[in-house]
C-alpha cells in the first residue's frame, strides 16, 4: 500500500476503484473534461445527486469506473465537506483517505495536513494518463463552500436554494462572485492587440486563483506563498492543473476586470506575461479585503504538461546547451537516457519533497542519483534551477552563474541528462545531469 503527500501519484489497475474517507464527512466529485469544466449538472456528484456514468457515492465511499464514465469525461476530482455545514473542516479530525481495487486490496492511504478555516477540500483526483488512469493526492482548501466550488467547475447552481431543490444545500451557497466570463473579454482583447492568441478560461485554474486570493485577503497582504505555507503554483497543481509552464499577477487595487488589464499593461513584466503567446488557458479572480476595503487578485496564466510538451521543452534545454558549447569551440553533449531518469527523478523529487538543493532529503547527491539511475559514468556534474518559465529563460540564467557555466562549458563532459518539473513552491524546478 501506498502512503501519498501532496502531488504524489500512483497508477490504477484495471476495473472499478474505491475512495473512502470515515468520519463526519461529505464526500463529493466533479466529473470534467480536457477543459476542467464539468459536461452538465449531471456531472456533479454529491449526497442530493449520488450517481453519474462511471461514478456512485454510497455513504462516506465513492466508487468509479473509469471505463464507464461519460464520453469525454479525463478527470474525477473528490471533494470533501463537513456533514454538518456550520463545522469548518479546521474543527474536525483530520480526514484520512483510503483507496482500494474492485476486490478490495488497499492501494494507497492519503492523510493531507488539517485545514484551517476552509469549508471544502480538494482531496485527490482520478485522471487518465494515457491509454491508463491514475490517482493523484491533492489535500488543497477552498473556502468558497461546495457551491462555489461547483460553480468554478461549470455546475449551473442556484444561490439561496433550499436543501435539495438545485442540489447543492443553502448553507454552502457562496456570496456572489463575478462571472469567470467577465474577465476574459478585456483579457483576450489586450492579448490581441499584442498579437498573441486568446487563452480560455480552465475551471482548475479558477479554482487555485480563488483559493490564493482568497489567501492574501485574509492576510491582507500581497505573497507568491500565503501564510499557511502553500505558494500560487503549489495550488495550481492541487488544483488538477499539471503545467509545462505557469505565469501569475498578484494584485491589490482594481475594483473591475478593465482596471486590472490596464493596471497589468502598466509595466514592462506584468505587460509580458498579460501577453504571453505561449499561454493557453486562464484562471482569474478577485476577492475582497474586508474592512479595509482591498480587493486582491490572483490571475494564473498557463500552459499544460503533455509527454509532446516535455519533450519539446527538454530538446530545447540541451540544444541551446550546446549551442553554448559551440560557440565555446566544445563538441556537443549527447544525450543519456540514464543519466535523463535520474535528472527527471530529481525535478519531480524537489517537487514532491518540498526542497531545493543537490542534496536531496535522504542525503543523496547527484552522483548517487546517477548510479541510482544504472548509470556507470565516471564523472558526474549537476546544474538545478526553480522558476524559470522556458528553456530560453533557465540556460541564460545558468550561463550567467560562474558555476553553472563551468558545468555546461567543461570539456570533459560527454553526455547531458535533463529534467523538468512544475508545481513545487517556486514554480518550475529544473534538473542538468552531466556526465563523462
Amino acid at each position: 500500500m501506498s502512503e501519498l503527500v501532496p502531488g504524489g501519484n500512483l497508477a490504477l489497475p484495471d476495473g472499478t476503484v474505491t475512495v473512502r474517507v470515515p468520519g463526519p464527512y461529505d464526500v463529493s466529485a466533479l466529473i470534467t473534461g480536457d477543459d476542467g469544466k464539468v459536461g452538465d449538472d449531471a456531472d456533479f456528484v454529491f449526497f442530493n445527486q449520488p450517481s453519474a456514468p462511471g461514478a456512485r457515492l454510497h455513504g462516506d465511499t465513492l466508487t468509479v469506473d473509469p471505463s464507464a464514465l461519460r464520453p469525454g469525461a479525463v478527470r474525477v476530482t473528490v471533494t470533501l465537506s463537513a456533514a454538518d455545514p456550520a463545522v469548518p473542516l479546521g474543527d474536525l479530525p483530520p480526514p484520512v483517505l483510503w483507496v482500494t481495487d474492485a476486490g478490495g486490496r488497499s492501494l494507497a492511504r492519503f492523510s493531507p495536513a488539517r485545514p484551517g478555516q476552509e469549508s471544502v477540500l480538494l482531496l485527490a483526483e482520478i485522471y487518465r494518463r494515457g491509454e491508463g488512469w491514475k490517482l493523484r493526492a491533492l489535500g488543497q482548501g477552498y473556502a468558497d463552500g461546495l457551491a462555489g466550488l461547483a460553480r468554478d467547475f461549470g455546475v449551473d447552481v442556484l444561490d439561496g436554494t433550499e436543501p435539495g431543490a438545485a442540489g447543492v444545500p443553502a448553507a454552502a451557497a457562496p456570496s456572489a462572485v463575478p462571472d469567470p466570463t467577465d474577465y476574459l473579454g478585456p483579457v483576450n482583447s489586450a492579448r490581441a492587440e499584442a498579437g498573441s492568441p486568446p487563452v480560455a478560461l480552465d475551471a482548475r485554474l479558477a479554482v487555485a486563483a480563488r483559493a490564493h486570493a482568497e489567501a492574501m485577503a485574509a492576510q491582507r497582504h500581497l505573497a507568491v506563498e500565503s501564510r499557511d505555507g502553500v505558494s500560487v503554483h503549489q495550488r495550481v497543481v492541487a488544483a488538477g492543473y499539471a503545467y509545462l509552464t505557469v505565469g501569475e499577477h498578484l494584485v491589490s487595487g482594481p475594483r473591475t476586470p478593465a482596471e486590472f488589464v490596464a493596471h497589468c499593461l502598466g509595466n514592462e513584466p506584468s505587460r509580458r506575461t498579460l501577453h504571453g503567446p505561449a499561454f493557453t488557458h486562464a484562471g482569474l479572480a478577485h476577492v475582497g479585503g474586508g474592512s479595509a476595503g482591498d480587493v486582491y487578485w490572483t490571475a494564473l496564466w498557463a500552459v499544460p504538461l503533455t509527454p509532446a510538451g516535455l519533450a519539446r521543452t527538454v530538446t530545447d534545454v540541451v540544444d541551446r546547451t550546446n549551442r553554448e558549447r559551440a560557440r565555446a569551440g566544445l563538441p556537443p553533449l549527447a544525450v543519456d537516457s540514464l543519466l535523463v531518469t535520474a535528472a527527471q527523478a530529481h525535478s519531480a523529487d524537489m517537487v514532491a519533497r518540498d526542497f531545493y538543493s543537490h542534496t536531496a532529503p535522504d542525503g543523496s547527491r547527484p552522483w548517487d542519483r546517477a548510479a541510482t539511475a544504472g548509470s556507470a559514468r565516471r564523472t558526474i556534474g549537476e546544474n538545478i534551477a526553480c522558476g524559470q518559465r522556458s528553456a530560453a529563460e533557465v540556460v541564460e540564467g545558468w550561463m550567467n552563474s560562474p558555476g553553472h557555466r563551468a558545468n555546461i562549458l567543461k570539456p570533459d563532459f560527454t553526455h547531458i541528462g535533463v529534467g523538468f518539473a512544475g508545481g513545487g513552491r517556486a514554480g518550475t524546478y529544473w534538473t542538468q545531469l552531466f556526465g563523462a
